[in-house]
């Protein structure tokens, strides 16, 4: 099935929001890291997939995603980081 950009981008704006919601990062900071991980493709190939899921499911899956292509984000490590910069 083809989807329009429109309805792609849509979603894809959501999902940055509710990643960074999660790990309690700006929309830019978000998008970036998934850039970096290569989740925004993997999200634009497998939009079909992706977009039938829960964002709760998609954010714990892309997370896991982005650990195996070298991220090191998770809340844990941001808390520790975020205690280590207040000190």
């Amino acid at each position: 099935m083809e989807y329009s950009t429109e309805e792609k981008l849509e979603w894809i704006i959501y999902f940055i929001y509710e990643f960074g919601k999660k790990y309690d990062l700006t929309m830019k900071q978000a998008f970036g890291y998934l850039q970096r991980f290569k989740a925004i493709d993997f999200i634009d190939k497998h939009y079909g997939y992706a977009h039938t899921q829960s964002f709760r499911t998609m954010v714990d899956e892309l997370s896991q995603y982005c650990r195996r292509m070298g991220g090191v984000l998770w809340w844990g490590f941001i808390m520790a980081q975020r205690a280590t910069l207040t000190r």
